[in-house]
């Protein structure tokens, strides 16, 4: 995976994309500020999303109040599993995930435990907007915690991986999985330490892996070679990520999914300003993308089929302009 990655790396320079182009051209001119604002609350994402029967996790409480919060012993009652969150928060600032219960312990994925002053700590942190993206006041979301699907069980570490789907005029454009690592305490998110690994978006199939801003071909923590990840029921990510336009209508956005072995493809979240590490690990720019996409742009109201075609159209076009630069 690591093979010609120097050379590969000076053409993506050529065709990245950047943090002030993304936001020009990109997330001010296509995302119309009320569907920015409806993605920023999770809560709200969920029930929108839920309305048109896309898949998402069960939320079993939404804490508003110090009075919530302190009634949160009786809506866990019974629940050794959740995930406890900000609803507006962003890059993974902020979340719990419990996976199990000892006694009165609460055990979170990386192993420590916690107790229920910890739990009322970390909900009222998060009421004070600690983590939200305003810095404003906020809302704890309590879901169901989605499992991880066996075939990823190898390239994880104590977490649950997650897939990014960039989509643009509705089109699915590129993708990757993120992986959780010791170093990132069982989350997925890239910049706490989670890995990137480029998907090819026909197959689902890893096509390369980084970590932080080094190429990587084995997990850091389970030294699983990256080059053998495959994501399952990779058509239904896709068909998903696509219809996600048809409920919230952002001109550009990720998608972001956990593969669960019960459900198949639920959405975690939509994220209007999706980072742009995801161009590192594909080693391909967004750019010429993009620029294929305008030159074809779908009709309003093709259906999410239609749409996931165009995309993948539009990315082989792309890897075969790339190979033949280099």
């Amino acid at each position: 995976m690591a093979l010609g990655f120097f050379s590969r790396l000076r053409t993506l320079r050529q065709d990245v994309l950047g943090l002030n182009r993304r936001n020009h051209e990109l997330g001010i001119p296509l995302n119309a500020p009320q569907f920015v604002a409806l993605v920023d609350n999770k809560r709200a994402t969920k029930e929108a999303l839920a309305s048109r029967d896309l898949p998402v996790p069960k939320t079993f409480a939404s804490l508003r109040t110090a009075n919530d919060v302190r009634s949160m012993e009786e809506a866990l009652a019974g629940r050794s599993s959740f995930v406890m969150k900000p609803t507006r928060g962003a890059g993974g600032e902020g979340i719990v995930v419990i996976v199990d219960r000892s006694g009165s312990d609460f055990i979170k994925a990386s192993g420590e435990r916690l107790r229920w002053p910890d739990l009322h700590m970390q909900a009222t942190e998060i009421l004070s907007g600690a983590f939200a993206v305003s810095q404003a006041y906020d809302e704890v979301l309590i879901e169901e915690r989605l499992e991880m699907h066996p075939a990823l069980s190898r390239f994880a570490y104590r977490g649950v991986p997650d897939v990014r789907v960039l989509v643009a005029h509705g089109v699915p454009i590129l993708a990757m999985m993120r992986l959780p690592t010791k170093r990132s305490d069982g989350r997925a998110n890239l910049h706490l330490g989670g890995v990137g690994v480029g998907l090819n978006l026909a197959t689902g199939r890893a096509v390369y892996g980084t970590w932080g801003e080094h190429p990587l071909v084995l997990h850091p923590d389970t030294h699983a070679p990256l080059a053998e990840l495959v994501v399952p029921h990779w058509e239904a990510v896709l068909q998903v990520a696509a219809t996600c336009f048809d409920c919230i209508p952002l001109g550009y956005f990720g998608v972001d999914l956990v593969v669960d072995p019960h459900k198949g493809p639920c959405v975690l979240e939509l994220n209007a300003r999706p980072g742009l590490g995801i161009q590192l690990a594909n080693h391909m720019g967004l750019r010429p993308i993009l620029g294929q996409l305008l030159a074809a742009l779908p009709s309003a109201g093709s259906p999410a089929t239609d749409r996931v075609a165009l995309g993948l159209h539009v990315y082989r076009m792309c890897v075969m302009a790339r190979e033949r630069r280099t």
